[in-house]
């Protein structure tokens, strides 16, 4: 059994700023392999395709998987065996769906817990933020104080990320790709349709808008579009567990301080080690480097670098210890509320320039105890 007090130099003295783990990853086809980074949309000068700095040259960085996508794909371990008894489960019925909290995308500010009947719980313990106790949140919504959350549309309370990962590309070459449609049947060939006037613009090229492009009625070619990319500097998973931040948050008083920052270390240290899944989208499935053995540091305050190590499965005994220590709520099914749905568009609509400007203030307001 996991002694629950075996960390407790790291919660309650800053020796410690943080737990580094730096994996090397490779494609499934080798090292020189081809990989599909994400793609993000054109914006603020950014003319959209993959996340590449600098835009031009041979040494560069290429995001492959954001933080927030890394977070996406970790959190929902918490709601599958053996670890979902760690945390308590808040499903919402809406519509013909069932949505666990652990797949909203901003947790316990998401809109779909603020159109529930346990809305008031949430608000009130955003509220207790603020005023420096994270006990309430972490007893309905524990995954929250892990990956970050804030009450963006409502109180204003704030906390970051005590994970966070991320997945890069190094001194990247950019690829492209093409691609050319053909029907089954030559449909105006054949007389079974009539080739429109406005199929093809003026370079005689076809209108891939066309609605007869767009319902595969015609030959239609994809030029050089994006063909992913060959890392010739090497794939990288970099993943912080945050003791400093962890250390900012705060119960009534020392003992539930204690008790709260060893249940939280917990989840983090299993979200941490969790096995990583190797598929992120299609053409990239990313495996560990046998040949680079992955990293483990336990970084001090003072800067030193000490090598470490926490298997999962010693994380999960003492997530499994300190739950049970902490006491971890019971689950609960609610209805999405339509009513309240309306309600909080309309509550948004009316309160303008007054809400933000309240909203503004309450964001000063401190998020740790003393």
């Amino acid at each position: 059994m996991s002694n629950v007090s075996q960390f407790d130099k790291w919660l309650v003295t800053d020796s410690a700023a943080a737990i580094v783990i730096r994996e090397h990853l490779v494609p499934i086809e080798g090292p020189d392999g081809v990989l599909f980074p994400a793609t993000y949309a054109s914006g603020d000068g950014f003319p959209g395709g993959y996340n590449i700095d600098p835009a031009d040259g041979e040494k560069n960085v290429c995001l492959v998987d954001s933080v927030g996508s890394q977070a996406n794909r970790i959190e929902p371990i918490f709601s599958k065996p053996p670890y979902a008894v760690l945390i308590p489960q808040i499903i919402v019925k809406a519509g013909t769906r069932e949505v666990n909290l652990l797949e909203a995308g901003h947790r316990a500010g998401d809109a779909l817990i603020r159109c529930t009947n346990i809305q008031n719980k949430f608000d009130s313990a955003f509220r207790d933020i603020l005023r420096g106790n994270a006990v309430p949140m972490a007893r309905l919504a524990p995954t929250s104080l892990v990956f970050g959350v804030w009450d963006s549309r409502n109180t204003q309370a704030k906390l970051p990320r005590l994970l966070a990962s991320t997945i890069r590309a190094f001194d990247v070459r950019k690829l492209r790709r093409s691609a050319q449609y053909n029907p089954a049947v030559p449909y105006s060939d054949e007389g079974l349709l009539d080739e429109p006037g406005d199929l093809k613009d003026a370079e005689g090229k076809v209108k891939v808008k066309h609605p007869f492009a767009q319902r595969g009625f015609v030959h239609v070619p994809a030029t050089a579009s994006h063909g992913g990319v060959i890392a010739t500097g090497g794939v990288r998973r970099d993943a912080t567990l945050s003791l400093a931040a962890l250390r900012l948050l705060h119960g009534p008083d020392d003992l539930a301080t204690l008790s709260l920052r060893r249940y939280v270390l917990g989840l983090t240290l299993v979200a941490l080690t969790a096995t990583s899944s190797t598929y992120l989208r299609q053409g990239c499935n990313l495996v560990p480097d046998v040949d680079k053995p992955r990293e483990f540091m336990l970084v001090h305050a003072s800067g030193i670098r000490e090598p470490s190590t926490v298997s999962h499965d010693e994380a999960l005994a003492f997530a499994t210890a300190t739950a049970e220590a902490f006491g971890v709520e019971e689950g609960q099914t609610v209805e999405f509320d339509k009513a309240l749905a309306k309600a909080d568009i309309s509550g948004d609509e009316k309160s303008g320039k007054a809400g933000k400007a309240k909203g503004a203030k309450a964001k000063d307001k401190p998020t740790g105890g003393a």
